[in-house]
């Protein structure tokens, strides 16, 4: 399968986090995991070792510890993701995302990853067949979570974390390690590293006392021993006082076995200062995998500048930790701890603004990068915030590079605002996010958000919202061919625009009944609805809209074997989209053109027509449009007897419908298999 890779060339992968620097004791797990991972596979089995023990006890240190211990071996790099099993808003990530961003780390481009999980995963082990990588999955919820993501390659080896033995994870015992709390020694040379050597050989009894009150926990010991080097003109046992008072505090009102841990965040906590904590516990609120610096200025309602010394100050006390480019991560057990400061120290309504400010940080920057995307575009209304949300100038390549970050934080944000009362912002989040969902073919996103926001836009009594939701989700529908569904969704849309009187919204539901009266070869159908759908634009004065439908007319013309009307039609469409120099109505017209000149055997003009569709789509990187466009070519390459040009076509429109994920491409398999027979 050929693979298309980024413009750069092949990627060296380099994605594992730095290995904490007050790293010690664990020697014995470390050389036997090191010896391990420093081995040759199976065949078809990576070498893989899995770390579980309970939360704070080290275990992603140990991890990247070892992998950076073998990293030599592993010359085409490193991938790292943390599948938060135990996120606190009990999402872990979906496998799908994770894919999705392992190949694209690999070297594939995002256009043309499969929608579904199955393809995904095959296409992922087909990449690291032959590469020899790390694989770190940390933070695992079950070995369900793992299936998908682990190589099918003996030269690649995986490195698991887990809070609990992944029984269902086939490795041998001796590949296993849990962890627990460290031994006395190690953890006072842990603290030692950090404090220095003058102030525990001056305390040795305050030192110890230190370490037992962390429960001799390294991500404890960690934050403590940072609070006693920031206080260095208190003694070591003045500051075991102050953690006691704490831990008899907590200990009066905690339920769990987590008291030493949250012990140390406490007093960590009550040391920062006012604004800082602030920040603390408002990002708390934020349960997405990664946050940004604008989203977390939203939360805290404050200017970019600000929010990012503020985070930076978190960072340095090991409360956060930084990512680069301007976003950041909390352990899961310090995002809990966040929260429940929240809880405890912001009232309700406090919460509910700072979650409401977020959902409009999403908002905003959503529709800005959607309208970079595809400008010609109409869509809904977007009322000013009444926060001061800072909206990002986007051109073209940064809003793509924006959605493709943050559109799994979209997701995360729609859910929100359902549930802090945000319901025309749930149901505009997904529509907003639609013209990159579109070009990328993010199906299961794009379905999975729009279903809430068909929740949001009914509880918001939001008709307009409803049906513009709904017209969406069908779109979709209709191109995973769930015909029923979509033509439900569809019909549902239309009803509620022409109550509304909403006219742009019924060309467009009828636009999407016209489709589907195409693909049930209802064709005089879909004419008159393709017609009435272009009246309704021309009478709006949409232009993109009058050109979709006139391409529209003309293809359903063609079906009709009325040609001359069809190119008439196509010919008019075509001239418009030059005229507002729109490249995707360009090459979407280009494509029904050709395949009318194909009706009429006039090959040549037909595959110049295809040249230029295939030269605007590949511009506006539709890779989609690029397989339909592939599949039409090889279809008339192969009608003029030119066989190997058109077997070429098909096979690179198969690649590209496979990896997206698209039924189409169980239509080009057969068209394959056929050409295959007729050359024997």
């Amino acid at each position: 399968m050929a693979l298309a890779a980024s413009s750069g060339g092949p990627v060296r992968l380099a994605q594992l986090p730095a290995a904490a620097a007050t790293f010690v004791g664990r020697e014995a797990e470390m050389a036997e995991l090191s010896r391990i991972l420093s081995g040759e596979g199976e065949p078809g089995i990576p070498q893989t070792v899995a770390i579980d023990g309970p939360p704070g006890a080290g275990k992603t240190a140990l991890a990247l510890r070892v992998a950076h211990a073998v990293v030599a071996r592993y010359t085409d790099g490193q991938l790292y993701v943390d599948l938060r099993g135990y996120s606190p808003d009990g999402q872990p990530r979906i496998v799908e995302e994770v894919l999705e961003e392992f190949l694209t780390a690999l070297g594939v481009q995002i256009d043309v990853i499969p929608a579904s999980l199955e393809s995904r995963a095959k296409l992922y082990r087909s990449v690291l067949a032959d590469r020899r990588v790390m694989v770190v999955l940390d933070n695992a919820a079950d070995s369900s979570q793992l299936h998908h993501l682990m190589p099918g390659a003996s030269g690649c080896a995986v490195v698991v974390t887990s809070r609990k033995r992944l029984g269902g994870l086939t490795i041998q015992t001796d590949r296993r390690v849990t962890l627990g709390p460290m031994a006395d020694d190690e953890a006072i040379t842990l603290l030692r590293k950090v404090i220095g050597e003058e102030r525990v050989a001056a305390e040795p009894d305050a030192v110890r006392a230190l370490a037992n009150r962390c429960g001799n926990l390294p991500l404890a010991l960690r934050i403590a021993a940072e609070r006693v080097a920031t206080h260095p003109h208190h003694s070591v046992s003045l500051l075991v006082e102050e953690l006691a008072t704490e831990d008899e505090r907590l200990e009066a009102l905690s339920t769990d076995d987590s008291v030493a841990v949250k012990t140390v965040f406490s007093w960590s906590y009550r040391d920062l200062s006012a604004e800082a904590a602030r920040m603390f516990r408002l990002i708390g609120l934020h349960v997405g995998s990664h946050l940004s610096t604008g989203a977390a200025a939203a939360l805290a309602d404050q200017r970019l500048t600000k929010a990012r010394r503020l985070l930076d100050r978190l960072t340095g006390v090991h409360l956060l930790e930084g990512l680069g480019s301007d976003r950041y991560r909390m352990h899961d057990l310090l995002r809990v701890y966040a929260a429940e400061q929240a809880t405890l120290e912001e009232p309700q309504q406090e919460r509910t603004l700072a979650l409401r400010r977020m959902v409009d940080w999403y908002l905003h920057n959503s529709y800005a990068a959607n309208h970079a995307l595809a400008p010609q575009r109409h869509d809904p209304e977007l009322e000013k915030s009444e926060f001061s949300v800072e909206v990002t100038d986007f051109d073209y390549d940064s809003a793509l590079e924006w959605c493709e970050l943050e559109m799994s934080n979209i997701a995360m944000a729609t859910r929100t605002a359902v549930e802090v009362g945000e319901n025309v912002a749930a149901w505009k989040l997904p529509a907003g996010s639609f013209n990159y969902l579109n070009l990328r073919k993010r199906w299961t996103p794009w379905v999975a958000s729009h279903e809430v926001g068909v929740v949001g836009a009914r509880r918001a009594g939001d008709r307009y919202g409803e049906a513009w939701v709904l017209n969406n989700l069908a779109i979709a529908y209709r191109d995973l061919r769930r015909i029923d569904e979509a033509k439900e969704c569809f019909q549902q849309a239309r009803v509620l625009r022409i109550s509304l009187g909403d006219r742009v919204g019924q060309a467009w539901s009828l636009t999407g009944i016209g489709y589907l009266g195409l693909d049930e070869q209802r064709y005089g159908d879909a004419a008159l609805n393709f017609g009435e759908a272009l009246d309704i634009f021309r009478e709006v004065g949409d232009r993109h809209g009058e050109g979709i439908s006139l391409a529209n007319v003309g293809d359903a013309y063609r079906a009709l074997h009325d040609h001359d009307r069809a190119v008439e039609a196509l010919g008019s469409a075509l001239t418009l989209f030059r005229e507002i120099a729109d490249r995707y109505g360009e090459g979407y017209t280009l494509v029904k053109l050709g395949d009318t000149y194909s009706e009429l055997n006039r090959a040549p003009d037909a595959l110049e027509c295809f040249e230029h569709a295939l030269e605007a789509r590949q511009e506006l990187g539709d890779r989609w449009g690029e397989g339909e466009t592939l599949h039409k070519r090889g279809l008339v390459l192969h009608d003029s007897g030119q066989h190997d040009l058109a077997v070429e076509s098909f096979r690179a429109a198969h690649a590209i419908f496979e990896e997206l994920g698209d039924p189409r491409a169980a239509d080009l398999r057969g068209l394959l298999a056929d050409n295959q027979e007729s050359a024997l």
